[in-house]
């Protein structure tokens, strides 16, 4: 049921003017708008973004257009999370936020105001961060549009996609054709603009979003014809120079609904003046360098970087460009230099014995929140691409534990050997299934590092003292921690302990996770209740946190709560693919990485997360309730 909740922009209720206030802020604060009247039907969530404070090409209106947007869709019943002047991580960041909360179901919107570019044929969206004078940031830190379509892709209960976007569409790079997006099924984009021009920013408010708050408040229409009937609107008022379209993949219809009267005159914008329009800004990144010499600055920002993506990234600006052959000898040359190994024979792993520590009884947990809509088990699926080939590896050092100091959490160490990493599931992220050696090997936390562990590492004058919610037992995993405060962790550690600690890769990870297994979950093809610590997955559970370490079933090879419990950093940057990735088991970094991997689902997310293959990214910075880690070290 709808929460009635005063509709608030966090700057205006202050009494600042929204762009000003954003400008002076820090870090871009999410607001959070609920609808005041909901309306009959399936749940609407929105996220809205608006960009204005670039460095060399600020913009004038896309965070009153934000704000703008925000109010007409709260009024209609939306409940909204919108950000002015949003960084690279913190975009990251509020998709990752959108596509959980839209996991349980519902319509879906997001929209984005500010300066977007076509790069290799693919639609950008520019974070405030993202300085034009290096070009090569634009295309790193770029928001890619597909990224934003792979979050709302999931199958949920009335699932219905819009997306907004009023910016540019214009390339500085090498002229590429537009590919069309891979839109999801029951999806509708809407661009300000057709691909390779450009969007006027308006005098106070962009020209396109003024069109379609005007055509929102008219009352109930059929969403595409309303799209298509702003498209019409701006093109005319524009004299054709800009004209909006749609991409759709929607099956039936879909209307807005009605604003209320007593909204109607908060949304209510003037009608477009084409005449004032003339000599505005646009909404796209247009380079004072020629084309010749923009290829030269990118090539120059990237000429001596010991990095493979970035070299990727200016062949994706520039796939036939001067320097796009020494670009694909780089990254040859980068990827070449990276250790191989061959596979060891296959091994059998062996019995591991029932735990030391028993289930400790928990008070009967409170009726849980609505489950994620149900991931599609690698079981169901038909005819998959790929069937993964059963892991070669064993549990190594006779199954001996470590333990290297009185504070340092139990290692259990593993044996080298391949596996196929990844699946064929319905998410994007987990393809293509893939093979990976593990070449040497190495030791991983038997439990997640507890909140004790935690507070030695504060003890010692290293870690930040984190209070933890209620008064949980010291063996409880330590959660609401960074990636970066998991570094400050291991570093502490190593020195304690006097050996090299760190995070496991993202494919040491799975590769402990699966302990030898190829199923979607390490205990076969189906859900089992009693093998992880999730919601609805049997006892112990309680929604306000994790059962302490140990209290479900280990894996084969002797890990506890690789599955559920809390999400776990790995060392790697975020992907959104296994595309090009390492085949050696190292972690896949990046420069400037700050949105990092996290794996196995925690307490608060359904079964169908508890797969194996399941992974999901994170602002690196941020600390959020349901991540945690587990350490890990080499083996000599």
């Amino acid at each position: 049921m709808w929460r009635k909740l005063l509709i608030v922009c966090i700057f205006g209720a202050i009494g600042v003017d929204c762009a000003q206030a954003a400008s002076a802020a820090a870090a871009a604060a999410p607001t959070v708008e609920r609808t005041v009247t909901a309306p009959p039907g399936p749940r609407r969530i929105a996220l809205v973004i608006g960009n204005a404070e670039y460095g060399t090409h600020p913009l004038a209106n896309p965070v009153r257009d934000a704000r703008q947007m925000s109010a007409t869709l709260a009024s209609l019943g939306f409940e909204v999370t919108s950000y002015a002047n949003a960084s690279a991580p913190q975009m990251a960041q509020a998709i990752a936020d959108f596509r959980r909360r839209l996991a349980a179901g519902g319509v879906g919107v997001f929209y984005f105001a500010g300066h977007g570019l076509q790069a290799g044929g693919d639609t950008m969206l520019v974070p405030v961060d993202a300085d034009s004078g290096s070009p090569a940031r634009l295309v790193t830190k770029g928001v890619a549009l597909q990224s934003v379509l792979d979050a709302m892709s999931k199958e949920r209960p009335n699932r219905i996609n819009l997306v907004i976007l009023d910016t540019c569409l214009n390339n500085p790079f090498e002229p590429v054709a537009a590919r069309a997006p891979d839109l999801p099924a029951d999806t509708l984009v809407a661009y300000a603009t057709a691909p390779g021009t450009l969007a006027d920013d308006g005098e106070r408010q962009g020209v396109y979003t003024a069109a379609l708050v005007t055509a929102m408040a008219a009352g109930p229409r059929d969403a595409t014809a309303m799209f298509r009937s702003v498209a019409s609107a701006v093109g005319r008022e524009t004299k054709r120079r800009q004209v909006p379209w749609i991409a759709s993949s929607l099956a039936g219809p879909f209307s807005f609904g009605a604003v209320p009267r007593d909204a109607s005159a908060k949304t209510r914008v003037a009608g477009i003046d084409a005449a004032s329009q003339t000599g505005t800004l646009t909404r796209g990144i247009l380079p004072k360098d020629s084309s010749e010499q923009y290829e030269l600055t990118f090539w120059d920002s990237i000429k001596d970087s010991n990095y493979a993506s970035d070299y990727e990234a200016y062949l994706k600006a520039y796939p036939n460009g001067r320097f796009a052959a020494l670009a694909r000898a780089r990254i040859d040359r980068l990827r070449a230099a990276a250790p191989k190994t061959e596979a060891p024979a296959a091994r059998t792993a062996p019995a591991v014995t029932a735990p030391a520590e028993k289930a400790r009884p928990v008070q009967q947990a409170p009726t849980p929140a609505p489950a994620p809509a149900p991931r599609q088990t690698e079981a169901a699926k038909s005819a998959p691409a790929a069937s993964p080939a059963p892991a070669t590896a064993a549990k190594g050092a006779a199954g001996a534990e470590i333990k290297d100091c009185p504070n340092c959490p139990i290692l259990i160490p593993i044996a080298a050997g391949t596996f196929t990493m990844g699946s064929n599931s319905d998410d994007p992220a987990e393809k293509p299934p893939h093979r990976v050696s593990i070449g040497q090997p190495f030791a991983i936390g038997k439990y997640e590092v507890t909140l004790d562990q935690w507070n030695a590492c504060a003890d010692g004058g290293a870690c930040t003292r984190i209070p933890a919610d209620g008064n949980p037992a010291g063996n409880t995993p330590m959660r609401n921690v960074s990636w970066d405060d998991a570094q400050v962790y291991v570093k502490w550690l190593s020195k304690t302990a006097g050996k090299a600690y760190r995070l496991p890769s993202e494919a040491e990870w799975e590769y402990a996770a699966r302990a030898g297994t190829s199923t979607p979950y390490w205990w076969g093809d189906q859900m089992r209740k009693g093998n992880a610590n999730c919601k609805e997955c049997g006892d112990p559970w309680k929604a306000e946190g994790p059962a302490t370490v140990g209290s479900f079933a280990p894996n084969p090879y002797g890990l506890y709560d690789m599955n559920g419990s809390v999400w776990e950093w790995v060392t790697d940057c975020w992907h959104s693919s296994y595309k090009n990735a390492p085949a050696d088991g190292r972690a896949w970094d990046d420069p400037s990485c700050s949105v990092r991997v996290i794996r196995g689902g925690s307490w608060r997310d359904g079964g169908a997360y508890m797969q194996s293959a399941t992974r999901f990214k994170y602002s690196a910075s941020v600390r959020q309730s349901q991540n945690g880690f587990r350490v890990a070290r080499d083996m000599p």
